[in-house]
C-alpha cells in the first residue's frame, strides 16, 4: 500500500499501466531527468489544485479528483504522449476549454498593462496612457506643430523619434499603448528625434518559456542554486519578496502579472464563453461571418456542424480544408496559424497556410443552397446563402436613411476579399489586387463614365493626389502633379522611344539603362519597354485608318497592315522555284499614309501661315514623293542563321518632298509644306529590305514588282485621310530620280554603263557625245523604252542583230519602273572627281607627250599623287571614290597642291583654268534651288559649259579623242534643261539614301538575332521611327532631359549648376 501511495503521489500517477517501467525507481528517475511535460495531465482552469485554491480563496472541494478516471481511458494518455489532441483528452465532458487559448488570453493582458516602447508597467509612470496607433491629440498636435512637425498620427511620430515601425504590430505580441513619459520623449524632441536614452524594448511572440507569463525567482539567478522539489499539494504560502510586485499576483513558487483591469482571476462556470471571447480576440470575424442562429430551418446538430468553422464556430466563409479533413473560414484558420502557431485547431495535427485546399464542389453547393433568414425586421424572407449578400443589397437601396440600416446589414454579408486577408494589398499578386478592388474599380468607372467623361485615368490620379494632400506627403504630390500636368520627371514614352532610337540601343540595352537609373535616382524617368512599344504603334504603318477612291486595284482595302513579306506568291510567279533571298516591305499606300500622319503638325502649320481655312481646304491637296533606290555591297553578317542569302541588299525607300493645295479662285498650287532637309537620312524613309544582288534583273524584277503595281494603282485613285480632325483628300505624284546609272540602267532595261550608248537622257553614242560635248537634248522616255523593247523583242522589220541594237538605242530588257530622266548629284559629283583624279596622274606622267604609258609607270604616278594629297591634305588614299573624298579633292586647294607635281608651267595654268570652270558650274546642280542660292552661276552655266568642253577638245585631247564619260557628258549637256524643267537637281538627289546605307548596317548590328528574317524586320522598324519628325521634335524639345535625369539623381549638385547644358550628341 506504501508502494501504491508512492506512485499514486509521484508526478506519473496519472500514467496508464502500459507506459510504466519495471524498474520503477530508475523510471521516476529517468522522468525527473528529462522532465517530460507532455506526459502531465495539465489541470482545467476549474480543477484548481488545493495550493492554488487556498492562495485563491477557493474551498477545496471544488477541485475535482484529477486522479478518478486514471485507469478508465488509457488510450488518452497515449494519444496525449503521442502528440494527438481531441476534446476528449483536454476537456472535460460538456467543457469545451482550450488551454492555449488560454494562455494566449492571459499573455494579452500582460502586453495590455506595459508601455510598447520602454517596457515599463503603465501605472508606475504618471500621466495619461497614449494609444499606439491612434491620431495625434490637439495638444500634442499644438506641441509638435510649434516645433515644425506636420506628422498627424503617432506612428509617423514614433518611427521618427525611436525608430520602431509600429505599423505592423500585432495584438497578440506587442502593447498597443505606450506610456506618458515616452510621451514627453516624443513632445521634446519635436517628433523628430530623442534627446534621451531610451531603450526600445524588443517583443516576441508568446512561447512556452514566456518571461512575462513564467516570471523567474530573482534569487535563483543570482545564487544558480538548484531548484527545489517542487510538491504541488503543499498548501505554504510563499516567502514575500523584499520589494513589493504591486502589479504581480503569487501563485506557488512563481509570479505573474496582474490581469488588466485589476480583476481578480474567477472560476468560470462556462468555459464555452470564456472561448468564444478569445476567439473573438484573434479573428475579429464578427462583422463579417453569418451566425448559425440566421438559419431559418432547425437542423440537425451532427449535419449543422460540418458547416460550421471549427475556430470561429460561424457559418464557412471562403471555405477551406485542412490536410485532416477539418473545414475552416480562410481568414480565420490563416489568423489562428498566425497567433498559435501552424497547427489544426481540431486534431493538433499540422497545417499551414500553404497546405489548405478548396473542398470538393458538391460540398460547396450544399454549403451555398443553405436556407439563410433576412435579417431585416421588415422582411422575414427565406434566400439561399449564396444570394444572401444580393439580397441585403436590395435592402440597402430601398431604404430611404441609408445610414444606420446599412451598417447593420453590413455585420453579415459575406465579404470575400480576395487572396488572402492578413497580406498587404501590394503584397498580393496582379490577379488577386484586381479581385480585391472589383467593387471599388466598378465604382469608379461609373463616376467616371459620368462626370468625367470616361476618363478614368486622371480620376484615379486625381483621389491618389488627393490621399497624399491628407497625408501631408506634399513633395510626392508635387511630383505627381507636375507628371499630370506633363512637366514631370518622367519623360514621355515618345521622348525615351526617340533616345533609344537615335542612340542605337536594343532591348536589352535599353531595359538596363531603364533599370539602373530607376535604381540610382529612386524616380521612373525612363518608361519601360512595354511602354515605348505602345508609342511605337501609332508611329509605324498600320496605325491609322484610311480610304482610297475609286479603291485600288489589285490591292486589299485592309488598313491595318504591318511589315509584310515581300516574297508573296514567289513561287507561282517565277519558274516555281524557291528564292535564296529574304525580304520585308512596307505596303506602299499604308507607309504613305503614315508618312502624311507624321507630317500632319506641319501641313496645319502651313495652312495657318498662308491664311486658309482650315475647314474649307479638304480636296485639292498634292503630294510630291521622291523615290530612291541603292544597291549596298558587303552586308553580311557572321551571326544568324537561315538560307544562304546574297551578301549584298538593295534598299527602296521615298520622301515625301512637298504637299500643295489648289485653292478655290487660285489659279496656281499653293505649297503648304516644303521638306527642309530632302538630302537627309531623316528624311528618306524605308519602303523595302532584301537581300539580292541590284545586277540580278530577274530577282530584283519580282521584289519590286509589288511595289510597281501599288505605285500605278495610287496614281489613278486619291486618298481620303483625317488630317487636323477633318477628312482631306490626297493626290500623289511620283518621281524616281535617286538612282545611280547603274540602277537606272537596270530599271529601264538599258544595257550597262559600259555601253555604245553613254547616256540614259538622250540616244546619243560615246563618239557623237566626245565630238559635240554640249549641244544635246533628252529624248529618252519610260514610254519610249517600252516601245523599243518591243521592237526588240519581236524585230518586226527581221533586222540583224547590229542593225536591231542601232535601232533600240541600247534598249535590251524590258523596263518595270517608271524614272525620272534626269541626273543624279551625287554620283556626278563622285564621278568627275574620279575623271579629274585620273586627269592629275596623266599630268603628272606628262601623257600629252608620250602616250600609251605602261601600268608601271600608271602605278608610280598614282603612288606620288596619294603621297602628295595625304601629306598636304590629309586625304588618306580611298580604294573607291566616296562622296567625302571627293568633296575635298574638287577644291582649288587640292588643285595647287597637285600643281606642285606637274613640271610644265602651261599644263599648270590649264589644270587650274580646267577646275575654276568645274567650280563655277558646281553650285548649279549642287543647289536645292538655283534659281535663289547661285543665279549669276545658273546664267553662266551655258557659257561655263561651253567653255569647259573647249579646253576638254584643246588641251586634253589626249584623253577626249573620240570618249567621253557618262556623267561628265550630261554635266555639259543636259543640266540647264533639266533644271528648266524641273527647278533643281540637288533637291532630288539619292544623298539620303546613300547616308541610310550607313543606317543599315548599324541597325543590322543593333537587332542582331538568330533569325536574318526577325532581324530585317527589326531593322525596317527601327530604321522608320528613326525618321519620324515626331520622334524628332521631341528629341528637339527635350535636349535637355539629360539634365533633368541629373538633376534627379544628384538633386543638391544640380541645383547649384544652373547653366549646365547638353547637346543630344552628348546625350
Amino acid at each position: 500500500m506504501a508502494e501504491a501511495s508512492q506512485e499514486t503521489d509521484g508526478p506519473r500517477s496519472s500514467m496508464p499501466a502500459e507506459l510504466h517501467y519495471p524498474h520503477s525507481n530508475f523510471s521516476q528517475w529517468k522522468f525527473k531527468l528529462f522532465r517530460v511535460r507532455s506526459m502531465e495531465k495539465a489541470p482545467l482552469p476549474s480543477e484548481t489544485q488545493p495550493g492554488k485554491g487556498v492562495l485563491l480563496g477557493f474551498s477545496p472541494s471544488s477541485a475535482p479528483d484529477i486522479e478518478s478516471d486514471n485507469g478508465e481511458n488509457p488510450g488518452s494518455v497515449m494519444k496525449l504522449c503521442l502528440g494527438g489532441k481531441s476534446k476528449e483528452n483536454v476537456e472535460g465532458p460538456g467543457r469545451r476549454v482550450d488551454i492555449k487559448l488560454q494562455e494566449m488570453d492571459t499573455h494579452m493582458n500582460h502586453l495590455r498593462c506595459l508601455c510598447r516602447l520602454c517596457g515599463m508597467a503603465l501605472k508606475k509612470v504618471r500621466g495619461p496612457v497614449h494609444d499606439v496607433h491612434a491620431d495625434l491629440d490637439e495638444a500634442s498636435k499644438g506641441a509638435l506643430r510649434k516645433m515644425g512637425c506636420k506628422l498627424t498620427s503617432w506612428p509617423e511620430v514614433i518611427l521618427k523619434v525611436f525608430k520602431v515601425d509600429v505599423t505592423e504590430d500585432t495584438e497578440s505580441a506587442h502593447p498597443l499603448s505606450f506610456c506618458h513619459r515616452c510621451w514627453m520623449v516624443a513632445i521634446r524632441g519635436g517628433g523628430f528625434c530623442s534627446f534621451s536614452r531610451t531603450k526600445v524594448q524588443e517583443w516576441k511572440p508568446h512561447t512556452s518559456h514566456c518571461h512575462l507569463c513564467i516570471s523567474r525567482k530573482p534569487s535563483l539567478q543570482r545564487t544558480k542554486r538548484k531548484r527545489k522539489k517542487f510538491i504541488p499539494r503543499a498548501q505554504s504560502l510563499a516567502k514575500k519578496a523584499r520589494w513589493d510586485h504591486g502589479h504581480s499576483i503569487t501563485v506557488g513558487e512563481k509570479r505573474a502579472l496582474r490581469p488588466f483591469g485589476n480583476c481578480p482571476l474567477r472560476g468560470l462556470s462556462r468555459p464555452t464563453i470564456q472561448r468564444e471571447q478569445w476567439v473573438k480576440n484573434i479573428t475579429h470575424c464578427q462583422n463579417e461571418h453569418l451566425s448559425t442562429k440566421l438559419l431559418s430551418e432547425n437542423l440537425p446538430a451532427d449535419f449543422l456542424s460540418s458547416f460550421t468553422c471549427a475556430v470561429c464556430d460561424h457559418l464557412l466563409s471562403d471555405p477551406t480544408q485542412s490536410p485532416c479533413g477539418h473545414l475552416f473560414c480562410r481568414s480565420c484558420i490563416i489568423k489562428y496559424n498566425y497567433v498559435l502557431g501552424p497547427h489544426c485547431p481540431a486534431c493538433n495535427l499540422p497545417c499551414t497556410p500553404d497546405d489548405l485546399t478548396r473542398p470538393a464542389k458538391t460540398f460547396l453547393s450544399a454549403l451555398l443552397s443553405l436556407p439563410v433568414a433576412c435579417p431585416n425586421s421588415s422582411c422575414g424572407k427565406q434566400v439561399s446563402l449564396d444570394s444572401f449578400k444580393a439580397h441585403c443589397l436590395s435592402h440597402e437601396a430601398d431604404e430611404q436613411d441609408a445610414d444606420q440600416p446599412s451598417s447593420e446589414l453590413n455585420n453579415y454579408l459575406l465579404a470575400n476579399k480576395g487572396g488572402r486577408p492578413r497580406q498587404h494589398l501590394l503584397m498580393l499578386t496582379r490577379r488577386a489586387q484586381k479581385h480585391r478592388l472589383r467593387e471599388l474599380k466598378n465604382q469608379v468607372k461609373v463616376f467616371a463614365d459620368k462626370e468625367e467623361g470616361g476618363d478614368l485615368k486622371s480620376v484615379c490620379q486625381t483621389l491618389f493626389l488627393l490621399a497624399l494632400r491628407s497625408t501631408n506627403d506634399h513633395r510626392q504630390a508635387d511630383e505627381l502633379e507636375a507628371i499630370m500636368q506633363g512637366r514631370g520627371f518622367g519623360l514621355h514614352p515618345a521622348v525615351c522611344l526617340a533616345i533609344r532610337v537615335n542612340t542605337f540601343l536594343s532591348c536589352s540595352q535599353y531595359h538596363k539603362m531603364y533599370r539602373t537609373v530607376k535604381a540610382t535616382s529612386g524616380r521612373q524617368i525612363f518608361q519601360p519597354l512595354h511602354t515605348l512599344r505602345a508609342a511605337e504603334k501609332e508611329l509605324l504603318p498600320g496605325f491609322h485608318q484610311f480610304e482610297w477612291q475609286p479603291a485600288l486595284k489589285n490591292v486589299s482595302t485592309s488598313c491595318n497592315v504591318g511589315i509584310i513579306n515581300g516574297l508573296s506568291g514567289w513561287a507561282s510567279s517565277v519558274d516555281d522555284s524557291l528564292a535564296d533571298t529574304i525580304t520585308r516591305r512596307f505596303r506602299y499606300d499604308v507607309a504613305l499614309v503614315s508618312a502624311l500622319k507624321d507630317l500632319e503638325e506641319d501641313i496645319m502649320e502651313g495652312l495657318r501661315e498662308r491664311g486658309l481655312e482650315d475647314s474649307a481646304c479638304t480636296s485639292g491637296f498634292s503630294v510630291m514623293i521622291k523615290e530612291s533606290c541603292d544597291g549596298m555591297g558587303d552586308a553580311s553578317e557572321k551571326h544568324g542563321g537561315g538560307p544562304a542569302v546574297p551578301e549584298k541588299a538593295v534598299r527602296f525607300s521615298f520622301t515625301v518632298m512637298s504637299v500643295s493645295l489648289r485653292a478655290e479662285n487660285v489659279e496656281e498650287d499653293i505649297t503648304i509644306f516644303t521638306e527642309p532637309k530632302p538630302n537627309s537620312e531623316l528624311s528618306c524613309k524605308p519602303l523595302c529590305l532584301t537581300f539580292v544582288d541590284e545586277s540580278d534583273h530577274e530577282t530584283l524584277t519580282s521584289v519590286l514588282s509589288p511595289v510597281v503595281a501599288e505605285r500605278k494603282a495610287m496614281k489613278e485613285s486619291r486618298l481620303i485621310l483625317s488630317i487636323g480632325g477633318l477628312p482631306r483628300s490626297f493626290r500623289f505624284h511620283f518621281r524616281g530620280t535617286g538612282y545611280d546609272e547603274k540602277m537606272v540602267r537596270e530599271m529601264e532595261g538599258l544595257e550597262a554603263s559600259g555601253s555604245t550608248y553613254i547616256c540614259t537622257l538622250c540616244d546619243s553614242s560615246r563618239a557623237e557625245a566626245s565630238e559635240n560635248m554640249v549641244l544635246h537634248c533628252i529624248t529618252r522616255s519610260h514610254e519610249e523604252n517600252l516601245e523599243r523593247y518591243e521592237i526588240w523583242r519581236t524585230n518586226p522589220f527581221s533586222e540583224s542583230a547590229e542593225e536591231l541594237r542601232e535601232r533600240v538605242k541600247g534598249v535590251s530588257a524590258k523596263p518595270f519602273m517608271e524614272t525620272q530622266p534626269t541626273l543624279d548629284a551625287l554620283h556626278c559629283d563622285i564621278s568627275n572627281a574620279t575623271e579629274f583624279y585620273k586627269i592629275y596622274q596623266d599630268e603628272i606622267g606628262e601623257v600629252y607627250q608620250k602616250p600609251n604609258p605602261s601600268r608601271e609607270e600608271r602605278r608610280s604616278w598614282r603612288a606620288a599623287l596619294d603621297k602628295q594629297l595625304r601629306k598636304k591634305m590629309k586625304l588618306k588614299p580611298v580604294m573607291r571614290m566616296n562622296g567625302n573624298y571627293a568633296r575635298k579633292l574638287m577644291t582649288t586647294e587640292a588643285m595647287e597642291v597637285v600643281c606642285e607635281l606637274v613640271p610644265s608651267e602651261e599644263r599648270r595654268e590649264a589644270l587650274r583654268e580646267l577646275m575654276r570652270l568645274y567650280l563655277q558650274m558646281k553650285p548649279v546642280w549642287r543647289a536645292t534651288c538655283p534659281a535663289k542660292e547661285c543665279p549669276d552661276q545658273l546664267c553662266r552655266y551655258s557659257f561655263n559649259s561651253q567653255r569647259f568642253a573647249d579646253l576638254l577638245s584643246s588641251a586634253f585631247k589626249y584623253r577626249y579623242n573620240g570618249k567621253i564619260t557618262n556623267y561628265l557628258h550630261k554635266t555639259l549637256a543636259h543640266v540647264p534643261e533639266i533644271i528648266e524643267r524641273d527647278g533643281s537637281i540637288g533637291a532630288w538627289a539619292s544623298e539620303g539614301n546613300e547616308s541610310a546605307n550607313k543606317l543599315f548596317r548599324r541597325f543590322r548590328k543593333m537587332n542582331a538575332r538568330q533569325s536574318k528574317a526577325f532581324e530585317l524586320e527589326d531593322v525596317l522598324k527601327h530604321h522608320w521611327l528613326y525618321t519620324s519628325k515626331y520622334l524628332q521634335k521631341f528629341m528637339e524639345a527635350h535636349k535637355d532631359s539629360a539634365k533633368a535625369m541629373q538633376a534627379t539623381i544628384h538633386p543638391v549638385e544640380s541645383q547649384d549648376d544652373e547653366y549646365m547644358s547638353l547637346d543630344m550628341d552628348d546625350f
